[in-house]
């Protein structure tokens, strides 16, 4: 019974009705979860100031690798979850969902157990100078004890909202975020324990929304799990990371050039008016106030995944276009109205995060309007490179999830500033933002170009005409 609902729904319902149903909750469960750095970082700047803002921004590597591994397995579980869905076979997808809740938890006691056995090498590594290293291993060694949970709570959303149950998904974010919130002004402003009191508000949040995710899984509403899908299995592992690795890729792009940046920042600022905490911690909170954009425009693109999954699976390839296209109208909308804000408002937006000298305001508000410039083009990338991973084509999928971190803005923030110095790392972000924008647009223009998406269904044959 759960199954025939579950194909009335994914399979006839109108799509932009469904993208509105899967996408709301998606996005809701995005900002709020964007709201544990943004939270932190607010009152980390009002108590502790400069330097503890650059200290959350050389430990964001880590919680992007958090992401990293919860999108893997959670993205790719879910993917393959639906695909086997409507594909009707229940009995293989229940297999992937067991699997992909192993390799979440697993995956983030490992994790946790390198950072803690490593914190000051991965710091350095990560680009702290001196004076700010001591903050950022006082916020870090706390915050690491709750990355299995943190994993398990953002892979395992992703889970739930394959199974039909995106409020869930929802709900544990916004009690996580909430208990964040209000223990981060009671242990920073209260208490007055600073670093640690925002790390110590931080990973309660995360146990919480972490437990309730765990809860939800165990009590599935389209397959029933039993321990033994739990067991992992080679062909499940493979088939879930396949299916992952693009948005996977993508996060790990971000790791790799919040690295790389953190550490030309800290070199080129010395070099310059700034210094090396101005930039740093500058760049820190425009990055996590780019989230929120940013947590639209993936919000979305997951809300797209298990209509365009289930019915890739199902072989109605008029509907997996329709879904594509109407997704990207609302990112084109979104991406519009962020660029006119950071473009009027970028100092009105850093000053929420504490004052600084007026060289801060200054290198902010130039980052804001050069490094963010193509805002209103930015939803393509990360629509484009889901959609593939959705259709089962992770090759492709992957290989667009690197093309704006890795194949465009890594070389451009190294190559730039030889010739601008800092300026350079800022003229880099548009140029990436741009070709990668084109090249999105060439391989999906090319693959709705295929015969099967310019095929036309019957009227009567169209589900959405019954409506």
């Amino acid at each position: 019974m759960s199954q025939a609902v579950r194909k009335t729904d994914l399979g006839t319902e109108r799509t932009e009705v469904l993208l509105r149903r899967y996408a709301v909750p998606s996005i809701i469960a995005m900002l709020v979860s964007s709201l544990y750095n943004i939270v932190d970082q607010f009152f980390i700047g009002q108590a502790v100031g400069q330097l503890g803002n650059a200290a959350t921004n050389i430990a964001f590597p880590l919680s992007i690798s958090c992401v990293a591994i919860a999108l893997l397995f959670g993205i790719g579980g879910s993917a393959a979850f639906n695909i086997s869905m409507g594909a009707g076979k229940t009995e293989k997808a229940t297999h992937l969902m067991g699997n992909a809740i192993t390799l979440l938890f697993g995956c983030g006691l490992v994790l946790a157990l390198v950072a803690e056995l490593s914190l000051t090498h991965l710091l350095r590594f990560f680009g702290s100078p001196d004076n700010v290293l001591e903050y950022a291993m006082t916020y870090t060694r706390i915050t690491a004890l709750g990355i299995p949970f943190l994993i398990l709570a953002t892979g395992g959303g992703h889970l739930l909202r394959a199974d039909s149950r995106p409020r869930l998904t929802m709900l544990c974010n916004i009690t996580g975020a909430v208990i964040n919130t209000v223990l981060d002004a009671l242990f920073v402003f209260v208490f007055g324990w600073g670093m640690a009191g925002a790390a110590a508000a931080t990973i309660i949040g995360q146990i919480i929304s972490g437990s309730m995710a765990a809860l939800f899984l165990s009590h599935c509403k389209t397959v029933r799990l039993h321990r033994r899908d739990l067991i992992l299995k080679k062909d499940n592992v493979v088939r879930i990371a396949s299916l992952g690795i693009a948005p996977f890729s993508n996060q790990l792009a971000m790791m790799v050039v919040q690295i790389v940046m953190n550490n030309s920042l800290k070199y080129y600022g010395a070099r310059s008016v700034y210094g090396e905490a101005i930039p740093i911690a500058c760049v820190g909170i425009i990055t996590k106030v780019n989230m929120i954009f940013m947590s639209f425009i993936i919000g979305f693109s997951q809300g797209m995944q298990p209509i365009s999954s289930f019915n890739f699976g199902a072989k109605r390839f008029d509907r997996v276009k329709r879904v594509y296209f109407q997704t990207c109208t609302a990112g084109a909308v979104l991406g519009i109205f962020f660029f006119t804000l950071f473009q009027i408002f970028p100092r009105q937006i850093i000053s929420i995060f504490g004052s600084g000298s007026e060289e801060y305001y200054r290198f902010a508000t130039n980052y804001f309007r050069i490094f963010l410039f193509f805002t209103f083009c930015n939803f393509i990338q990360p629509i484009t490179s889901n959609f593939f991973t959705s259709i089962s084509k992770a090759k492709v999928g992957a290989f667009l999830s690197l093309t704006r971190q890795i194949i465009f803005l890594l070389p451009l923030i190294l190559i730039f500033p030889l010739n601008w110095g800092i300026d350079g790392i800022m003229y880099a972000g548009p140029v990436a933002d741009f070709l990668a924008a084109m090249t999105n647009i060439f391989f999906v223009a090319k693959e709705m170009s295929q015969p099967e998406y310019r095929a036309t269904v019957p009227k009567d044959d169209r589900p959405d005409d019954h409506k």
